[in-house]
């Protein structure tokens, strides 16, 4: 029982249940993900091509898309190929090692993705706040120190929580009714006292996920203010286009987690609980790169000059 001493011998692997309810689907469904995988690979990859290439798109907004792309690819690369092999297989086994390790990494770009929102907020906030500032203000110096601390918070705040999570027993059975190596499931298997963990996801929660969501509110409060002040209507669509884009994003993200937390975990609402998952894990990243390259000309015209530039290449 939890809080008591327990003689657990070391977790040979766990037991991916998946998607039972859709096993009798599990072929479009498993065709579904590996599409919508391997689109969203060739996105994001195409959108770190055009950042790191293109001229055009050199300004600090791209260069924050930049590493948000690459934030994606790193989740949906850790939690998806294991994920096609539990829908095919109906279930499949996952090292003791290779869970911790999905479930750090998964931490990991959710927390670097929600730091990277909140400097891509930051940015549209100079840009349309203080826009005769915004060159001196958003230095190169910034922008790399920005970047910096987003992944360096993810990869340390999430070490904390994965060296509470190892010390955990586990004495089984070794199944985790989940698609992927998510902390609660893992929490729901331990024999042992998951008080410390429990405290640790509370302050956790607060300084990547509700803090970041905080900074972006306010960002948005002031960058409104300034939208609804502009006299010309031409003017304030403008000025809100250029960060709609970023606004969609951050619903969508933010809308799916808060709602993952606001569900409750027992009964029915598990397999809910799943495909929300889902959605902000295998959709969001799908849709990022569709909704900034269909609302942006720039990167629009970035991928018809790289289109052009490698049919001349392939004609000689």
């Amino acid at each position: 029982m939890k809080g008591q001493e327990v003689n657990s011998t070391p977790v040979p692997a766990f037991l991916i249940l998946g998607f039972p309810e859709l096993n009798g689907y599990k072929l479009p469904f498993f065709s579904i993900i590996l599409v919508m995988y391997s689109i969203t690979i060739c996105e994001n990859l195409l959108i770190l091509l055009l950042v790191s290439t293109s001229q055009r798109l050199q300004s600090p907004m791209y260069f924050f898309l930049g590493h948000l792309a690459l934030s994606d690819i790193v989740q949906i690369s850790n939690i998806v190929p294991k994920m096609l092999d539990v829908i095919i297989r109906e279930g499949s086994t996952i090292p003791y090692s290779g869970c911790m390790t999905q479930f750090y990494l998964y931490g990991v770009s959710v927390g670097a993705e929600c730091y990277l929102l909140t400097a891509m907020s930051y940015d549209r906030y100079l840009a349309i706040c203080k826009p005769l500032h915004y060159i001196s203000i958003m230095s190169v110096k910034l922008r790399y120190g920005l970047i910096f601390s987003s992944w360096v918070l993810g990869f340390m705040m999430v070490l904390i929580t994965l060296v509470l999570v190892c010390h955990l027993d586990f004495c089984g059975p070794y199944i985790i009714n989940h698609f992927f190596c998510d902390l609660a499931p893992l929490l729901e298997l331990s024999c042992s006292d998951t008080t410390a963990v429990s405290i640790d996801i509370i302050v956790h929660s607060f300084f990547i996920v509700l803090l970041p969501f905080v900074c972006i509110i306010i960002t948005y409060v002031y960058i409104f203010i300034t939208i609804f002040g502009i006299s010309s209507t031409s003017g304030r669509q403008k000025t809100f286009s250029t960060c709609s884009s970023h606004l969609l994003v951050v619903s969508t993200y933010y809308g799916s987690i808060l709602i993952i937390y606001m569900v409750p975990s027992r009964g029915h609402s598990l397999t809910v609980k799943k495909f929300i998952s889902l959605m902000y894990i295998v959709l969001t990243p799908f849709l990022n790169p569709l909704i900034y390259s269909l609302r942006n000309n720039e990167i629009q015209s970035s991928v018809v000059v790289c289109l052009m530039v490698c049919r001349k290449r392939r004609l000689l």
